[in-house]
């Protein structure tokens, strides 16, 4: 049975369009420090795709802070860690750190996610050392599934705090949904430069487990090595 929605960050930043969700949604995207509950995806990425050849030398400079992926690949298992902590900042902060099981080894992708200090947007920090982060704004769907779109882009690192330019910046695009027939959750990622088109995306499925978080604690490796103040 769905528990009821805790007012987690995802809940504050959507406001009443949260209750729109698909149940499943809404137990998923409660995860927090009220809720108390941490939440594991594995699934299958049915694909990982990307753009031309020229995006291959950005990938791979980006995996090497565990930022996008740098291989294709079909039928991929994955896992995806949604715990929350205080960062150490004192914010509370939701892991996204998704783990692929590529042939050559895993790769990971990993999101750390905040509150906007106005409460109507969330904050999504990329990356080991957190030198891009990413405005979020999220929407339920009529048929009760989430819409997450990236907005402003920052790189900061050090004194350097500025806006990643169109030209070679991407906006993000996320769906998931709860497939009841198949009682799983679905998900499909698509990013886009404006100016050379579709760059990075995957589809595909998982089924997910819930934890006391204050129990089993936050594994190490997990949090970022480098976290950054500014939102």
């Amino acid at each position: 049975m769905t528990a009821p929605a805790a007012a987690s960050l995802f809940r504050t930043a959507m406001g009443a369009g949260f209750e729109r969700l698909h149940p499943e949604l809404r137990r998923r995207f409660s995860v927090g420090l009220a809720s108390g509950e941490a939440c594991v995806g594995r699934g299958v990425m049915d694909r990982i795709w990307h753009g031309g050849a020229f995006v291959k030398p950005f990938l791979a400079l980006g995996a090497t802070r565990h930022i996008l992926v740098p291989r294709a690949g079909r039928r991929i298992p994955f896992v995806i860690e949604n715990v929350p902590y205080a960062d150490s900042f004192g914010r509370e902060t939701v892991s996204f750190v998704r783990t692929f099981d590529l042939p050559g080894g895993p790769r990971r992708f990993d999101a750390q996610m905040v509150l906007s200090p106005k409460g109507d947007r969330v904050l999504d920090y990329l990356g080991t050392h957190q030198h891009l982060a990413s405005e979020l704004h999220l929407r339920a769907e009529p048929d009760g599934s989430l819409l997450i779109r990236s907005g402003e882009h920052r790189f900061r690192e050090g004194p350097v705090d500025v806006r990643v330019p169109e030209l070679v910046g991407a906006t993000a695009e996320v769906r998931e949904s709860f497939d009841e027939r198949r009682d799983c959750f679905r998900i499909g990622v698509r990013v886009v430069n404006r100016y050379a088109g579709p760059l990075f995306g995957y589809d595909g499925s998982f089924t997910v487990t819930y934890a006391d978080v204050r129990r089993t604690g936050v594994r190490p490796g997990l949090r970022p090595v480098r976290e950054e103040a500014r939102a």
